[in-house]
């Protein structure tokens, strides 16, 4: 009896120290939905720039269509902002459910760990844009984002880390690959989004 109030004890212990030391409110539907938007946006991207043909590979002159260009700049936005809100409102819900502050010192380290590679990122692929390396854009988009979640996983579930090294996997091959760089950015954002939220939905949403 003594034995089993001790481990009860010790379990109380280690929870307690977890939630002090990391943010564990995040979402795996979250991940989920935001897989799923980022392959609805590449679709869409697909569309513009393949006008149905079956090729995954062709050759661009984004030069002679800017309209293009800022239609897909909008598409990934409008990803990044439902996944931002999406990501947002549930990580409320599950912060309620575990009792957890949405807004704390591990929170706020958290988002300044993973602000920092993204805004250099998005700086960076800003640049690219501006000198059309259209090219390697994904392959940058990718490889920040891969960086931003290998920073921000000391104050949340080590899953978070196991993405971003896949993240950051997958966009050194696209930069080898500059012509698929849409079917990378699919697979990185949508299926591996995908893959790593069922698998923290699985591990503790449940």
């Amino acid at each position: 009896m003594e034995e089993k109030e001790l481990q009860n004890e010790l379990a109380s212990i280690r929870s307690i120290m977890e939630r002090s030391s990391k943010f564990i409110s995040l979402s795996g539907l979250s991940g989920i939905l935001a897989g799923v938007y980022a392959l609805i946006g590449a679709g869409i991207a697909y569309s513009m720039l393949y006008s149905g043909t079956n090729r995954v590979y062709l050759k661009l002159d984004m030069g002679s269509g800017q309209g293009t260009l800022y239609e897909l700049i909008a598409t990934a936005s409008v990803v990044l902002v439902l996944s931002l809100i999406t990501a947002y409102l549930l990580a409320s819900r599950q912060a309620r459910r575990k009792n957890q502050p949405m807004w704390g010192a591990v929170s706020m380290q958290l988002m300044f760990h993973m602000a920092v590679p993204l805004i250099a990122g998005g700086i960076l692929i800003f640049i690219l844009l501006l000198h059309h390396h259209y090219g390697i854009v994904s392959a940058s988009s990718l490889i920040f984002y891969g960086l931003a979640l290998v920073s921000a996983s000391n104050f949340t579930f080590a899953d978070v880390k196991y993405l971003g090294l896949c993240e950051i996997a997958l966009g050194l091959v696209a930069a080898c690959l500059p012509g698929y760089g849409l079917l990378f950015w699919a697979l990185g954002f949508g299926v591996l989004h995908i893959i790593y939220g069922a698998r923290i939905y699985l591990k503790y949403d449940k």
